[in-house]
């Protein structure tokens, strides 16, 4: 199969000084909890806001305007879900975020980060095949399943018009064929800006085969 070519990186957001210090206060947050649960490997603990933190922040692109509904599936340390809902605050205040976490000391560490950012956010630490049908506007997810898996749980939960953000690796291309013996979707790639063999993909227009 041939895909087509990427579009380059999305311009990096601007993002104000609360915004900033909010995400200092995140990433203080996830280097703390990672000293007893595994929300990001001990490599990465210095490195929290370059390695994790800018690479969520691509999505920032597709903040809606309006009212939307966000759901963001096996949110784990909160990459992208958290990030979007902290620069949402300012630029997209009537989004609203549902971080689905199924590990009981994850989900905790998201209610607290929650809490204490007084994010527009709500928590539910349930398997995603379990969930009632969410109609969501926007799902992402970031290193969490394989392509056609993450359509299956996209068709579950996604409205009819609303579009999949998924964070992907550079084994990107094998996915996307596979995905495509099971759904028909339509698809646009960006160059990620923390990786150029990575892809941050935008999926809509979802039907199974």
């Amino acid at each position: 199969m041939t895909l087509t070519p990427s579009s380059p990186p999305l311009e990096a957001p601007t993002v104000s000084r609360e915004t900033s210090e909010r995400l200092d206060h995140y990433v203080n947050l996830v280097q703390k909890w990672s000293r007893s649960i595994n929300l990001v490997s001990k490599n990465d603990l210095d490195q929290v806001r370059e390695r994790h933190i800018e690479d969520s922040l691509q999505l920032a692109a597709f903040l809606p305007t309006g009212e939307a509904q966000w759901i963001d599936i096996g949110s784990g340390g909160g990459f992208p879900g958290v990030v979007m809902a902290i620069v949402a605050g300012e630029a997209a205040p009537g989004c609203r975020f549902e971080l689905v976490e199924s590990d009981g000391r994850k989900a905790a560490f998201l209610r607290t980060v929650a809490r204490e950012l007084k994010l527009n956010a709500v928590v539910t630490c349930e398997r995603i095949e379990k969930m009632t049908p969410r109609d969501a506007d926007i799902l992402s997810a970031r290193a969490l399943a394989p392509l056609d898996m993450l359509l299956t749980y996209a068709d579950r939960h996604l409205a009819p018009d609303g579009i999949c953000l998924f964070l992907k690796g550079k084994a990107f291309e094998p996915e996307v064929a596979s995905a495509q013996q099971s759904w028909n979707f339509g698809m646009a790639s960006y160059v990620s800006r923390t990786d150029t063999s990575a892809r941050l993909l935008r999926i809509s227009g979802i039907q199974h085969v």
